[in-house]
């Protein structure tokens, strides 16, 4: 059973903006490290953004997307979001989030992958 949920994705035209939203499927204390991961048709499951559940470090961002997207949580709501900005085709995806594990090799997603969310990028 998937751990998250997402939301928020549709379709948007080239500079335009979306904000996904991310949150438990069952009743948490607190969302833990979250990151968001994005898969583009044909490609492989990457690492887009994450976020300590204390937001006190620097929040991690793909070089691909800096500058345009930001992840942010609300642990009042136990929700985690990524808003995105100056969006261009290339960014088109099924957006996923996950609890995410910080090693010595890098950030690591853990448990199920839920449903995403398809953010479409197209004029």
């Amino acid at each position: 059973q998937a751990q998250f949920v997402e939301s928020g994705g549709g379709l948007v035209q080239p500079g335009g903006s979306l904000r996904l939203s991310c949150a438990a499927s069952k009743i948490v204390f607190r969302l833990p490290d979250m990151g968001w991961y994005r898969q583009a048709p044909g490609k492989q499951r990457e690492l887009v953004a994450t976020i300590d559940v204390g937001s006190h470090g620097d929040p991690y961002y793909a070089d691909s997307v800096k500058g345009r997207f930001t992840i942010f949580r609300d642990n009042g709501k136990n929700e985690v979001y990524l808003q995105m900005n100056s969006l261009k085709s290339e960014d088109t995806a099924v957006y996923y989030c996950n609890e995410v594990t910080f090693s010595a090799a890098g950030p690591s997603a853990v448990g199920s992958w839920g449903q995403g969310t398809q953010v479409t990028v197209s004029s």
